[in-house]
């Protein structure tokens, strides 16, 4: 019988953005990690969870994403990274002061500063242009490391154009 007891851990704090994205070791793996290769991924993050006072689980992904590969000895060139909010997620990328407003026992938007350390690390963080519009979003309402699309479809399909895998929840 094959057991896989030696990968029961604990998960631990990734050395690029130790505030979010914890990480489990995965020694001697079967399937080899190409340190070499790209790794260029966008996130669709088009969905949020329950509770308004922690951070969105897709969007700390992301920062999983970049702490596992660069614990995997991927060079921090060689990962690429966006993330494209839309749908009901469009409430993370609000300033503090309009995530209040949206959620009135909530002071600070748990997602900007996991946002801000995104962005501190080459990620391109992209709100839907028609999500914006619909919900009645201003750029002046949003996350300064926010950038507004066309649409999430046109970042999506421009984004995997240029090689991005789309990664999907």
């Amino acid at each position: 019988m094959i057991t896989f007891s030696n990968y029961a851990q604990e998960a631990h704090k990734g050395d690029v953005i130790p505030d979010y994205g914890k990480i489990y070791s995965v020694n001697n793996p079967d399937f080899k990690t190409d340190t070499t290769a790209q790794f260029k991924a966008v996130f669709d993050v088009a969905r949020n969870f329950d509770d308004p006072a922690k951070p969105n689980a897709l969007i700390e992904t992301v920062a999983r994403y970049i702490n596992m590969h660069r614990e995997a000895r991927v060079p921090s060139e060689k990962i690429k990274v966006a993330l494209v909010i839309h749908g009901s997620a469009f409430s993370d990328i609000l300033k503090n002061e309009f995530y209040q407003e949206k959620f009135p026992e909530i002071n600070i938007n748990p997602n900007a500063e996991l946002i801000s350390q995104l962005s501190d690390h080459g990620v391109q963080v992209i709100l839907c242009g028609q999500t914006a519009a619909h919900r009645k979003i201003t750029k002046a309402e949003a996350l300064p490391e926010i950038k507004v699309a066309l649409s999430a479809m046109t970042a999506l399909v421009q984004l995997q154009n240029e090689g991005y895998q789309l990664i999907s929840f």
